[in-house]
Protein backbone atom coordinates (compact mmCIF):
# COMPACT_ATOMS: atom_id res chain seq x y z
CA UNK A 1 0.00 0.00 0.00
CA UNK A 2 1.11 3.55 -0.90
CA UNK A 3 0.11 6.39 0.98
CA UNK A 4 0.62 10.19 -0.34
CA UNK A 5 3.17 12.85 0.51
CA UNK A 6 0.27 14.39 2.18
CA UNK A 7 -0.09 11.59 5.04
CA UNK A 8 3.47 12.58 5.75
CA UNK A 9 3.17 16.15 6.08
CA UNK A 10 0.43 16.11 8.07
CA UNK A 11 1.63 13.54 10.61
CA UNK A 12 4.87 16.07 10.69
CA UNK A 13 2.16 19.26 10.96
CA UNK A 14 0.66 17.40 13.93
CA UNK A 15 3.78 16.46 15.29
CA UNK A 16 5.24 20.31 15.33
CA UNK A 17 1.66 21.88 16.53
CA UNK A 18 2.35 18.96 19.43
CA UNK A 19 5.89 20.22 20.48
CA UNK A 20 4.84 24.00 20.20
CA UNK A 21 1.57 23.01 22.29
CA UNK A 22 -0.03 26.24 22.75
CA UNK A 23 -3.45 27.62 21.98
CA UNK A 24 -1.75 30.30 19.25
CA UNK A 25 -2.06 29.79 15.47
CA UNK A 26 0.61 28.59 13.82
CA UNK A 27 -0.07 29.91 9.93
CA UNK A 28 0.64 27.98 6.56
CA UNK A 29 3.21 30.10 5.38
CA UNK A 30 5.16 29.51 8.94
CA UNK A 31 4.25 25.44 8.63
CA UNK A 32 5.01 25.22 5.39
CA UNK A 33 8.33 27.17 5.99
CA UNK A 34 9.04 24.85 8.56
CA UNK A 35 9.00 22.40 6.66
CA UNK A 36 10.31 23.70 3.62
CA UNK A 37 7.10 22.81 1.60
CA UNK A 38 4.94 24.41 -0.87
CA UNK A 39 2.32 26.45 0.98
CA UNK A 40 -0.49 26.06 -1.45
CA UNK A 41 -0.79 22.54 -1.44
CA UNK A 42 0.50 22.28 2.22
CA UNK A 43 -3.00 24.19 2.45
CA UNK A 44 -5.00 21.78 1.32
CA UNK A 45 -3.72 19.13 3.82
CA UNK A 46 -4.51 21.53 6.09
CA UNK A 47 -8.40 21.80 4.93
CA UNK A 48 -8.29 18.09 5.01
CA UNK A 49 -7.44 17.74 8.51
CA UNK A 50 -9.84 20.44 10.21
CA UNK A 51 -12.84 18.66 8.19
CA UNK A 52 -11.59 16.12 9.96
CA UNK A 53 -11.65 17.72 12.94
CA UNK A 54 -7.97 17.34 13.84
CA UNK A 55 -7.37 21.24 13.51
CA UNK A 56 -9.23 24.16 14.50
CA UNK A 57 -8.29 27.11 11.29
CA UNK A 58 -8.90 30.41 12.65
CA UNK A 59 -8.81 33.62 10.37
CA UNK A 60 -7.58 36.60 10.05
CA UNK A 61 -4.37 38.39 9.76
CA UNK A 62 -3.30 36.75 13.17
CA UNK A 63 -4.98 33.48 12.39
CA UNK A 64 -3.68 29.99 11.43
CA UNK A 65 -4.18 26.34 12.49
CA UNK A 66 -3.95 24.94 15.85
CA UNK A 67 -4.75 21.36 17.50
CA UNK A 68 -8.02 20.69 17.56
CA UNK A 69 -7.98 17.66 20.41
CA UNK A 70 -5.20 16.08 22.48
CA UNK A 71 -1.90 14.61 20.59
CA UNK A 72 -3.11 11.50 23.28
CA UNK A 73 -6.51 11.51 20.84
CA UNK A 74 -5.29 11.96 17.55
CA UNK A 75 -4.56 8.74 16.56
CA UNK A 76 -2.81 7.95 12.86
CA UNK A 77 -5.59 6.19 11.93
CA UNK A 78 -7.53 9.36 11.78
CA UNK A 79 -4.45 11.43 9.92
CA UNK A 80 -4.35 8.52 7.24
CA UNK A 81 -8.44 8.84 6.50
CA UNK A 82 -8.17 12.77 6.83
CA UNK A 83 -5.62 12.62 3.98
CA UNK A 84 -6.63 9.33 1.71
CA UNK A 85 -10.32 8.48 2.60
CA UNK A 86 -11.49 5.56 4.24
CA UNK A 87 -12.14 3.79 1.32
CA UNK A 88 -10.64 0.09 1.88
CA UNK A 89 -7.10 -0.34 0.50
CA UNK A 90 -8.07 -3.82 -1.80
CA UNK A 91 -11.14 -3.98 -3.66
CA UNK A 92 -11.97 -7.52 -4.76
CA UNK A 93 -12.97 -8.16 -8.49
CA UNK A 94 -14.13 -11.64 -8.46
CA UNK A 95 -11.60 -12.33 -11.01
CA UNK A 96 -12.43 -16.14 -10.28
CA UNK A 97 -15.48 -16.18 -11.44
CA UNK A 98 -13.66 -15.59 -15.45
CA UNK A 99 -11.29 -17.36 -16.96
CA UNK A 100 -10.64 -21.40 -16.11
CA UNK A 101 -13.66 -20.12 -13.13
CA UNK A 102 -16.21 -18.93 -15.94
CA UNK A 103 -17.04 -22.88 -16.13
CA UNK A 104 -17.22 -23.26 -12.48
CA UNK A 105 -21.08 -24.02 -11.07
CA UNK A 106 -22.44 -20.73 -9.07
CA UNK A 107 -22.12 -23.05 -5.86
CA UNK A 108 -18.21 -22.93 -5.88
CA UNK A 109 -18.88 -19.25 -5.62
CA UNK A 110 -21.08 -18.83 -2.23
CA UNK A 111 -17.65 -18.43 0.37
CA UNK A 112 -16.24 -15.14 -0.06
CA UNK A 113 -12.78 -15.11 -2.31
CA UNK A 114 -9.81 -16.52 -0.36
CA UNK A 115 -7.49 -13.47 -1.69
CA UNK A 116 -10.71 -11.16 -0.47
CA UNK A 117 -10.90 -12.36 3.20
CA UNK A 118 -7.09 -12.02 2.85
CA UNK A 119 -6.58 -8.68 2.07
CA UNK A 120 -9.17 -7.97 4.44
CA UNK A 121 -7.92 -9.27 7.12
CA UNK A 122 -4.68 -8.00 6.27
CA UNK A 123 -5.53 -3.86 6.29
CA UNK A 124 -7.97 -4.82 9.36
CA UNK A 125 -4.64 -5.33 11.34
CA UNK A 126 -2.59 -2.52 9.70
CA UNK A 127 -5.54 -0.10 10.52
CA UNK A 128 -6.31 -1.00 14.03
CA UNK A 129 -2.51 -0.42 14.47
CA UNK A 130 -2.40 2.95 13.11
CA UNK A 131 -5.68 3.44 15.30
CA UNK A 132 -3.70 2.17 18.15
CA UNK A 133 -0.88 4.91 17.70
CA UNK A 134 -1.16 8.76 18.44
CA UNK A 135 0.28 11.79 17.78
CA UNK A 136 1.34 11.67 21.83
CA UNK A 137 2.75 8.40 20.69
CA UNK A 138 5.04 9.84 17.87
CA UNK A 139 5.76 12.95 19.60
CA UNK A 140 7.39 10.35 22.50
CA UNK A 141 9.16 8.26 20.37
CA UNK A 142 10.60 11.66 18.07
CA UNK A 143 11.70 12.94 21.80
CA UNK A 144 13.59 9.35 22.45
CA UNK A 145 15.56 9.66 19.18
CA UNK A 146 16.10 13.28 18.60
CA UNK A 147 15.64 14.96 22.29
CA UNK A 148 16.79 18.35 20.76
CA UNK A 149 13.78 18.43 18.25
CA UNK A 150 11.25 19.87 20.19
CA UNK A 151 12.96 22.58 21.80
CA UNK A 152 14.19 23.65 18.20
CA UNK A 153 11.04 23.76 16.52
CA UNK A 154 9.60 25.62 19.10
CA UNK A 155 12.22 28.30 18.28
CA UNK A 156 11.48 28.05 14.71
CA UNK A 157 8.05 28.98 15.17
CA UNK A 158 9.38 31.74 18.31
CA UNK A 159 7.59 29.92 21.02
CA UNK A 160 10.92 30.08 23.21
Amino acid sequence: MRMGKGVEWALHVLLALAWIDDDEPVSTAQLAAGHDLPPAYLNKQLQALVRAGLLLSEPGARGGFRLARRPESITLMDVVAAIEGSDEAFRCMEIRRRGAGADMPASAFRETCAVQSSMQRAELAWRRELARQTIADVRAEADAHAPGAGPVLRRSFGRD
